[in-house]
């Protein structure tokens, strides 16, 4: 059997998402706990924000025009008529030649249109200031509505929620936010040479690594992970295994076996479980190309390749992103940082090769990437990493000091 449907990561993920129905499960959840959430659908603000002019320096509210041409040596005198105080509606009007004292956050007095600092302003009397810096309309000050206007739509939906979002939220009122549920995902590696960390390794076993590194990697997606044990090569126990992650599961993640020896049973175990089935066998990456991608009775399946740094990246790029939308198109939020190559490195045309690399900053602040040597098996290569250096298809490698994108872990 030979590798087949070989694809570009592109035409991977074009040929997943175009099998994958759009996830509608939502929930509402207190907006607390809507952090790192995907939200369903988009928040609308019923009311400005802020509620009033509102003052962002401690001084005067003034109408600008009395202040026009004001300077240390011929200051512009105005009386002080009022004073707002924080937190309350400032009750009366200002008027031609007159200010009131206003703190930081207060509210402006109708009649006002700008802000004096106290330190462009010197007593003259009582009831008298100077003001020895002019000010224009709208200076010192935030208008109604200028942070947020009701009416507009404040978030999208399949925006990841940070702790700025909480808060802009809670500025328009919002209690609840309506999120996607987040994608459960089942785990299993294969394997008659894999046990256990708490088994001994004996001579001609290994202890599996893919069920935890790539637990990690869900969870750190936002996904809920669960982990459906070892499964020997054998086609009814591995059939059987993935009949369960999927009734339980939104998707469902196979280390081991993907590649093309008669003994792997992955892809025909897949192949069995449902329409579609196997969507490509094989994509043109390095470390990662014997991978499967499929869709079965619509959630996604993957079989990943046993070696542990093969298994992460392919994880990075084709089940990430779906985890991390919840089935949304969602709004990029990460982007790789470019970095100076090291050294020389050789790469066949016609796949994207992926190599780790540790980051330096320089002296003259530019940062490098030292690439990490070692095979795909090896998973200490992936612990001393920052990252991995994209090194895209087109190209045939890179010289040393070429810039390349790091996606940083």
């Amino acid at each position: 059997m030979e590798l087949f449907n070989v694809l570009t990561v592109a035409q991977a993920r074009s040929t997943l998402a175009s099998h994958l129905p759009a996830r509608t499960q939502a929930e509402t959840v207190p907006l607390l706990q809507g952090l790192n959430r995907i939200l369903a659908r988009d928040i609308t603000a019923l009311e400005d924000v802020p509620g009033f002019d509102r003052s962002t320096m401690d001084g005067y509210a003034v109408r600008a025009r009395d202040t026009f041409g004001a300077t240390e040596s011929l200051p512009a005198y105005v009386d002080v008529t009022g004073e707002v105080m924080m937190g309350q509606e400032a009750v009366g009007k200002l008027g031609s030649g007159q200010a009131w004292l206003i703190p930081t956050g207060g509210m402006l007095p109708p009649g006002a249109d700008a802000v004096v600092m106290v330190e462009y302003t010197e007593e003259l009397d009582t009831n008298t200031i100077g003001i020895t810096k002019p000010v224009a309309p709208g200076d010192n000050m935030v208008r109604r509505g200028e942070d947020v206007a009701a009416g507009s739509v404040v978030l999208t939906a399949g925006r990841r929620l940070r702790p700025q979002d909480l808060g802009l939220l809670s500025a328009v009122g919002v209690t609840e936010v309506p999120v996607m549920l987040p994608v459960k995902v089942g785990i299993l590696s294969t394997g008659n040479e894999l046990v256990g960390p708490d088994q001994p390794a004996a001579p001609g076993k290994v202890r599996d690594i893919n069920s935890y590194t790539l637990y990690g990697q869900v969870l750190e997606a936002g996904g809920i992970p669960k982990l459906y044990g070892i499964i020997q090569d054998n086609f009814d126990a591995l059939q059987a295994a993935m009949r369960q992650a999927l009734a339980e599961n939104d998707m469902v993640l196979v280390s081991g076996g993907s590649s093309v020896g008669a003994r792997d049973v992955t892809a025909r175990v897949i192949a069995a479980l449902g329409q579609p089935g196997v969507l490509f066998h094989g994509i043109a990456i390095k470390p990662g190309k014997p991978s499967i991608g499929a869709v079965v009775d619509g959630k996604a399946v993957f079989g990943l390749p046993g070696h542990p740094v093969s298994a992460m990246v392919v994880f990075n790029l084709l089940a990430r992103p779906i985890i991390q939308s919840a089935g949304l198109p969602v709004q990029q939020t990460s982007f790789p940082l470019r970095a100076a190559i090291t050294r020389n490195v050789h790469s066949a045309t016609g796949r994207d090769d992926f190599l780790r690399v540790t980051l330096r900053r320089l002296e003259d602040g530019s940062i490098v990437a030292d690439p990490v040597l070692g095979k795909s098996g090896l998973i200490s290569t992936m612990v001393k990493a920052d990252g991995v250096a994209h090194l895209p298809l087109t190209k045939e490698g890179v010289e040393a000091g070429e810039l390349v994108d790091v996606w940083l872990f």
